[in-house]
C-alpha cells in the first residue's frame, strides 16, 4: 500500500514518541533567536541552543518535523532532487542515547516501518582524519553490516570510491566534505569548543544499471553514493555528535548527542522508487494546476519541466513565507519572497500562461499541507491577497521593463547609425539595472538579448550582484538575538520599551495588533506590527502617554516559566505561537498596583524602569502590507 507524505510524517512522529521522544512543532522560516541567518534552512537550525548544552523543557529526546528554506539554492532548482523548500524529520538525543540505538532505530523505521527495501539502501560514514587524531568510524561501519546481515545482505565497506567506482560497496568512507557536521565548517575554520561529529547518510538506489550514470554530464567521472549524477539520492543522515575543539585539537564531548534529518520528499519519492521529488504527492495539487492552466503535461518536454520545476517549488514556499510572517518586499526576508513569486511567474509566462495561476495553485499547497500546518488555514486570505496584489504589480512592471529594453535595443541601433559600430554586448551594469530596478531575473535579460544577436556581460552582472549580496548579508549580520543590535543597557531598556510600545497599541488600536518584526540598536528602536491604516498623531500620543506612565511608576520586570496552553489560556500576548514548546518563557511589567504588559520573550529586559527615560515616537509609516512601522527612542 502507497504511503502518503502525511503518513510518513505521522508514522514517524509516533514511532520515536514510542521510543520515548516528546514531539515538538516546527518552528518558522524565520528565526526568533538567531541572528546569523535570515531563514531556518535545516532541521537542526532551531535545536542549536540544545545541541551546545542548554536544557530543553521537554526533556533529552525530542522528535519533529522541521520546515525549512535554503535560499541559496534558489537558482539551482531545475534537476529532479533539489527544493528550495523542504520538511525535515529530526529526531534528537540530548546527551541520551548514542550511536547504537540510533542505528538500529532508524534502520527499524525504514525497513520495518515504512518497507523500504534493504537491497536499495547504501551508506557512507566517516573516514577519519589521522592530522587531527580522529579515528574512521569503523564503529558504524560494524553497527550497520549487523542490520544488512539480518536481511541477507553482506555488506561490504570500500574507501576512496570517488576515484574507484563502486567497487561492489554497500558502506563507503568519505572525508570532511561528505561526512562531517559542524556549523563551522572544516576542522581549520572551527572556532574552540564549537562541537561537531562524523555523519553516517543513507541513499536510495533508483537503479542498478548506470544507464542514468552514463547520460549524465559526470558520465566520465566514478560513480559512487555520494556522487551528483543522479542514481543515488541521499534520503537521511545521522549525525554523531561526540567531539569539540580544544586549543590543542580535538576531544570528545562528555555529553554525546544525536541530531538525526531525513528529507520527507525525498523519503516518499524513495517509497515509490521514482526518481523525481516533484513526482511527490506533496506537490500533486500545484502540478495540476500547471497543467490545467497550461495545457501542458509534466515531464513530456525537457525545458518546460524546469519550468514546472521551478513554479511548484517557489509557489509552494511562497505560502509558507507570507504565513509566517515575510510578505513581499525588498527588505530582509521579503526580498525572497518577492523574488521567488516573481520568478515562478516568469516562468509560468514561459508556458503560456499570462495570469491567474500563483493565487490557484496557493490555494492547493494550503489545501495540501493545512492539517500539518493550521497556520496555513488561518492565514489563507492574507496569503492570497498577498500573492494576488504583488502578481498584479509584477504584471504592471513586466510591461515597463520591456518598455526598458526596447529603449536599450533603440540606443544600439542610434549608436551603430553614428559609429556604424554595432553593439553585440549588454553590459554588465545596464543588465543589472534592469535586474535591480525592476526585479527582472537576469535569464531572461539573457534570452532577449540572443533574440536580438546580443549577449550579456554575465562576470560584470554577477560581480555587482554579488556586491549587492554582500551587502544584504552584513546587513543580517548585524542583527542579534529578540532583534537587538547588542546586549548594551541601553538596548536593553529600549527592549523593554518595546513591549510596552506593543502593550500601548494594543490598548489604543485594540487587540488585532501582534508584533510582525523589530530592530533595536542602542540609539532607537524598530518596531513593525498588524495595522491596516496610518496610526494618527493622538493615537501615537495616546500610546507615549502609556509608555511613560508605565515608565514613572518603577515598574519591575519578572519572567517565569510554564506550560504553553496555560499560557494561551491565560492570555498571554505572543506572536508565532506555533514556534514556541510545549514550556514557554513568560514576563510580566507591573507596578504594586497596575499590570502593563504579559508577554511571551526570552530577551534580556530592564528589572524596573526607573532609569529608562522618556520615551518618543518619532516616525510611524507603512513597512509592508497590512504591517505598520514605528521608530522612537528614550530621551534622557
Amino acid at each position: 500500500m502507497k504511503l502518503t507524505s502525511a503518513e510518513i510524517r505521522q508514522k514517524y512522529l509516533k514511532f520515536f514518541e514510542s521510543k520515548w521522544h516528546a514531539i515538538v512543532p516546527s518552528a518558522s522560516l524565520i528565526p526568533e533567536n538567531d541572528p546569523t541567518t535570515l531563514f531556518t534552512g535545516s532541521g537542526m537550525q532551531p535545536m542549536v541552543p540544545y545541541l551546545l548544552g542548554e536544557k530543553h523543557p521537554l526533556g533529552t529526546r525530542i522528535v519533529d518535523s522541521q520546515k525549512a528554506f535554503r535560499a541559496a539554492d534558489i537558482e539551482d532548482i531545475g534537476d529532479n532532487r533539489h527544493t528550495t523548500f523542504f520538511e525535515m524529520l529530526g529526531n534528537w538525543s540530548l546527551g541520551d542515547y548514542f550511536k547504537w540505538e540510533q542505528i538500529n532505530w532508524i534502520w527499524d523505521f525504514y525497513v520495518n516501518e515504512l518497507g523500504l527495501n534493504p537491497q536499495k539502501i547504501y551508506i557512507s560514514v566517516y573516514r577519519g582524519n589521522e592530522k587531527f587524531g580522529i579515528p574512521r568510524d569503523d564503529e558504524a561501519v560494524s553497527m550497520w553490516k549487523e542490520k544488512f546481515s539480518w536481511v541477507g545482505i553482506e555488506a561490504q565497506a570500500v574507501d576512496i570510491a570517488e576515484e574507484k567506482w563502486m567497487q561492489g560497496g554497500r558502506i563507503f568512507y568519505y572525508n570532511e566534505k561528505e561526512n562531517w557536521w559542524s556549523r563551522a565548517g572544516v576542522p581549520e575554520n572551527m572556532p574552540v569548543w564549537e562541537p561537531w561529529g562524523p555523519d553516517s547518510e543513507m541513499f536510495w538506489d533508483f537503479w542498478e544499471e548506470l544507464w542514468l550514470h552514463a547520460a549524465s554530464e559526470y558520465s566520465d567521472q566514478p560513480c559512487h553514493p555520494a556522487c551528483d549524477c543522479g542514481r543515488f539520492l541521499e534520503f537521511a543522515n545521522n549525525v554523531f555528535m561526540q567531539y569539540k575543539k580544544t586549543e590543542d585539537g580535538f576531544e570528545e564531548l562528555e555529553n554525546k548527542n544525536i541530531d538525526f534529518g531525513g528529507g520527507l520528499e525525498r523519503i516518499a519519492v524513495a517509497l515509490t522508487d521514482t526518481p523525481d521529488v516533484f513526482t511527490g504527492d506533496l506537490f500533486d495539487s500545484v502540478r495540476s494546476k500547471i497543467e490545467e492552466f497550461s495545457g501542458k503535461t509534466y515531464g513530456a518536454d525537457e525545458k518546460e519541466t524546469k519550468a514546472f520545476r521551478v513554479i511548484m517549488d517557489h509557489l509552494r514556499v511562497v505560502v509558507f513565507l507570507i504565513a509566517d510572517g515575510a510578505s513581499p518586499s525588498n527588505k530582509d526576508q521579503g526580498y525572497f519572497t518577492r523574488r521567488m513569486l516573481r520568478r515562478a511567474i516568469r516562468y509560468a509566462r514561459d508556458l503560456g500562461i499570462e495570469s491567474g495561476l500563483s493565487v490557484e495553485a496557493a490555494k492547493g499547497a494550503i489545501e495540501e499541507y493545512k492539517d500539518q500546518y493550521p497556520e496555513l488555514e488561518e492565514k489563507r486570505d492574507i496569503i492570497l491577497s498577498e500573492i494576488e496584489a504583488e502578481e498584479k504589480q509584477f504584471l504592471t512592471t513586466l510591461e515597463k521593463w520591456l518598455k526598458e529594453f526596447e529603449k536599450l535595443l533603440k540606443g544600439f541601433k542610434i549608436a551603430f547609425e553614428r559609429t556604424g559600430k554595432k553593439v553585440e554586448t549588454i553590459a554588465g551594469a545596464k543588465a543589472f539595472k534592469l535586474y535591480d530596478t525592476y526585479w527582472f531575473p537576469i535569464e531572461l535579460t539573457e534570452d532577449l538579448a540572443t533574440e536580438h544577436g546580443l549577449s550579456v556581460d554575465r562576470q560584470w552582472f554577477e560581480k555587482a550582484f554579488e556586491d549587492h549580496k554582500a551587502l544584504s548579508r552584513k546587513g543580517a549580520e548585524q542583527k542579534f538575538k529578540w532583534g537587538l543590535a547588542d546586549d548594551s543597557v541601553a538596548t536593553t531598556e529600549l527592549h523593554t520599551a518595546t513591549h510596552l510600545l506593543l502593550a500601548g497599541l494594543r490598548k489604543v488600536l485594540w487587540d488585532h495588533v501582534f508584533q510582525k518584526g523589530s530592530n533595536i540598536t542602542a540609539e532607537r528602536l524598530r518596531f513593525d506590527f498588524s495595522h491596516d491604516v496610518k496610526v494618527t498623531r493622538e493615537e501615537l500620543d495616546e500610546v507615549e502617554a502609556f509608555v511613560n506612565h508605565a515608565i514613572q511608576t518603577n515598574m519591575k520586570v519578572s519572567i517565569e516559566e510554564m506550560a504553553k496552553q496555560a499560557a494561551m489560556d491565560a492570555g498571554v500576548v505572543g506572536s508565532f505561537w506555533e514556534k514556541y514548546p510545549d514550556i514557554v518563557k513568560v514576563y510580566t511589567m507591573k507596578s504594586e498596583e497596575e499590570v502593563f504588559s504579559i508577554e511571551l520573550c526570552g530577551g534580556p529586559h530592564v528589572e524596573q524602569s526607573e532609569w529608562m527615560g522618556k520615551f518618543k515616537i518619532k516616525k510611524e509609516e507603512a513597512s509592508s502590507r497590512w504591517v505598520r512601522r514605528i521608530k522612537a527612542v528614550l530621551q534622557k
